[in-house]
Order: C-alpha cells, then sequence, then structure tokens
C-alpha cells in the first residue's frame, strides 16, 4: 500500500470516528432547522446590506448603526438555537481531532518518532495561552 492509499484508509478511517458522526448529525440537524435557516439568511441579508451602506459615498449613518444592531442581535439569536449549540461543540471537536492529526503528521515529516510524537495544543498565537510548557 503507497501513502496515498493510507491517507485513504486514514480519511475512511475519520469518518468512522464518533466525533464525525456527531459532526454529521449537526450539521443535518441545522441544515433541517428552518427557524435557524431563516435566521442565518436575514443575518447574511444584513451584512450584505451594510457593506453596500459602507461601500457609498453618502453613508446613511443611522441605517449602519440599525444593521449594525440588526447583526449582532441576529447572530445572538443564532448562536443561542440549541442545534447551532451543539453544531459549534461537534464541530470544535472534530476540528480538534483534524488538528491533532495534522501536527502528527508534521511532526514525522520533520523526523519526530511516529509511535510516540505528541501534538501540542499550541495554536501558534501567544495572544490567548497560558504559557509553553
Amino acid at each position: 500500500m503507497d501513502i496515498i492509499e493510507m491517507t485513504r484508509e486514514l480519511g475512511k478511517a475519520l469518518q468512522e470516528d464518533d466525533r464525525y458522526t456527531a459532526y454529521m448529525l449537526a450539521k443535518q440537524a441545522n441544515d433541517n432547522d428552518k427557524v435557524l435557516q431563516a435566521l442565518i439568511n436575514g443575518f447574511e441579508n444584513m451584512r450584505l446590506q451594510l457593506n453596500e451602506e459602507l461601500a457609498k459615498d453618502d453613508k446613511d449613518t443611522e441605517r449602519i448603526k440599525e444593521l449594525d444592531e440588526g447583526i449582532k442581535s441576529n447572530y445572538k439569536q443564532i448562536m443561542s438555537n440549541k442545534n447551532m449549540i451543539v453544531f459549534t461543540a461537534a464541530q470544535g471537536s472534530l476540528e480538534a481531532l483534524v488538528n491533532n492529526i495534522q501536527q502528527i503528521i508534521t511532526l514525522c515529516a520533520n523526523g519526530e518518532d511516529p509511535a510516540t510524537c505528541q501534538p501540542s495544543s499550541c495554536t501558534g498565537s501567544c495572544a490567548t495561552c497560558g504559557g509553553c510548557g
């Protein structure tokens, strides 16, 4: 088996993982949630309107303020939707798994021992970090 075939096997194993299944179920629930989809569409529509207003030479500051407030309110509603809460958690879990896989591959490509190398939780940004070590 060559390395590409092995990678495809890894992809298959990823799709058999509970975190992937949870993500896909949460995504489907979001897609089927008519209230959530209406909120998302409204959010996108207001965002486009805001961008159009900001691009004008003669900006309507009251309209900009109104759209900005509407966007913030809509975003809060989206993020407090029960399906979105479950989706966000499932997405984070799957992203953490994929990140660990990528880190292990990178460590191995840099000469680390595949059997013992450990991925780190470092994102590369020191702004939110509690420190190395």
